[in-house]
C-alpha cells in the first residue's frame, strides 16, 4: 500500500514568487498587532506628521525605476557578464531587494491600517481628526510599495522561465 502524495510533495523546495496570499496574512496579522499597540498606547503618541509615509512613496517609486531597466535588459535578452550588460548576480539582488521590499510594503501597510482603524473608531477625539489623513497617506504608500516590489519581481523572471498559468511547467511542454 503507498502513502497518499498530496499535490504539494512534488514541488521543489526554494525560494518562489512572492505570493500576494502570504503577503495579505502578514499585513492583516501587523494591523491586528497594531491596532492593539495603539489602542492602549495612542494617548503616549506624538501627533502623526502627514508626510510620516513618505519613505514608502519613494521606495515604490526607486522600484518601478529599477523594474523597467531590469525589464527592458530581460526582454532583450541583455543579461550576462559583459560590459554594459546586467550582470546575473546583480539580478539576483535586485530580485532579493524586491521580495524584501514586498515583505516591509506588507508590514507597513498591515501598520498604517491598524493605525487607520483605530483613528476611525474615534468619532469625538480631535488628535484622531488630526492624524487620520497622515495615516492615510502610508496605507496608499505601502501598497504601492507592495505593488511595486510585486512588480520588479516579476521583471526579474527570465523570459522562458515557467508561468503560474501553466501549472509550473516550461512552455511548450505538456
Amino acid at each position: 500500500m503507498t502513502p497518499s502524495r498530496s499535490p504539494s510533495d512534488d514541488e521543489k523546495p526554494g525560494l518562489g514568487p512572492s505570493r500576494p496570499r502570504d503577503l495579505a496574512i502578514v499585513a492583516v496579522v501587523t494591523a491586528v498587532i497594531a491596532w492593539i499597540l495603539v489602542r492602549y498606547n495612542y494617548g503616549d503618541l506624538p501627533p502623526l506628521p502627514l508626510l510620516a509615509g513618505l519613505v514608502l512613496y519613494v521606495l515604490a517609486a526607486l522600484e518601478v525605476v529599477i523594474a523597467f531597466i531590469v525589464r527592458s535588459r530581460v526582454d532583450s535578452r541583455d543579461v550576462g557578464r559583459a560590459r554594459g550588460q546586467l550582470h546575473p548576480l546583480t539580478a539576483a539582488r535586485v530580485l532579493a531587494l524586491a521580495k524584501a521590499s514586498a515583505i516591509l510594503g506588507a508590514l507597513g501597510t498591515g501598520v498604517w491600517a491598524g493605525l487607520a482603524l483605530f483613528l476611525w473608531s474615534q468619532r469625538d477625539l480631535a488628535a484622531a481628526d488630526h492624524d487620520k489623513p497622515g495615516a492615510v497617506l502610508g496605507l496608499v504608500g505601502g501598497l504601492l510599495l507592495v505593488g511595486a516590489a510585486l512588480w520588479l519581481e516579476y521583471c526579474c523572471r527570465a523570459p522562458d522561465d515557467p508561468t503560474d498559468d501553466n501549472g509550473g511547467r516550461h512552455p511548450g511542454h505538456a
